[in-house]
């Protein structure tokens, strides 16, 4: 890894990690009894085996494994202040991770296929993730093209209403309201590992796979960000 993964997080982040982890112990009892949403059936008789859900194509999955050094690659861009991002290992096909549009159609990680995303999963009740927020949409401001996005997909329970005022009160402008209220997303990605507690954040390339992951909170406006999503876009 780059030099830069030895880099001590600043105080700020040091703080916001330790949330991170009390948000981590509480959302782990509510999420261990509500398996709905992204192929929850599959989740139900998988999770024992702590094996992949089954929603992607074994071709899919196939093609992202032969991926290990671009994600290593992608890994070692991070540094600094992405530091804790770490690779896939071994890259699996995101492409059937199910969630709601802005419009609230049903929709999944195929949709946006060509495309480079951070997937962030946050909630209102999230002391880290409301942290971050106003990084993320500063991240997408500057870097958001036909090449890259930022996909913050909401976990709150209930409607549209409380995420949305929250947005607007810290001036998130530029990030759609993508949402989960079923809490079956971070169902699946506890299934497969990658979700310990909130906030979650995934690089995933234009063809769905994830290569590279991360728990906790980051400096997403920051050059090291910047970086980081140079590299997985191919810059």
């Amino acid at each position: 890894m780059a030099d830069g993964k030895k880099l001590i997080p600043t105080t700020r982040l040091l703080v916001m990690a330790a949330l991170a982890g009390a948000v981590a112990g509480a959302i782990a009892v509510y999420v261990s009894n509500t398996l709905s949403g992204n192929n929850a059936p599959v989740v139900a008789q998988q999770v024992a085996a702590k094996a992949p859900v089954a929603g992607a194509n074994s071709a899919d999955n196939a093609a992202c494994a032969a991926k290990t050094d671009k994600a290593r690659a992608t890994a070692d861009a991070a540094a600094g202040e992405v530091a804790a991002m770490l690779p896939a290992d071994p890259p699996q096909s995101l492409k059937s991770l199910a969630f709601t549009a802005p419009d609230g159609k049903p929709m999944t990680l195929a949709d946006h296929a060509g495309k480079t995303l951070l997937v962030n999963l946050w909630a209102t009740w999230c002391a880290p993730c409301r942290a971050e927020m106003p990084a993320l949409n500063a991240l997408q401001k500057e870097q958001g093209s036909d090449k890259f996005e930022v996909v913050a997909v909401n976990v709150d329970t209930g409607d549209n209403e409380k995420p949305k005022k929250f947005l607007t009160e810290v001036g998130v402008d530029k990030l759609a309201l993508y949402r989960d209220s079923t809490m079956g997303l971070f169902n699946e990605l506890k299934t497969r590992g990658l979700a310990l507690g909130l906030p979650v954040t995934l690089l995933v390339d234009g063809d769905g796979c994830l290569l590279a992951h991360m728990n906790g909170p980051a400096e997403w406006a920051s050059a090291d960000a910047k970086r980081l999503v140079d590299a997985a876009i191919g810059k």
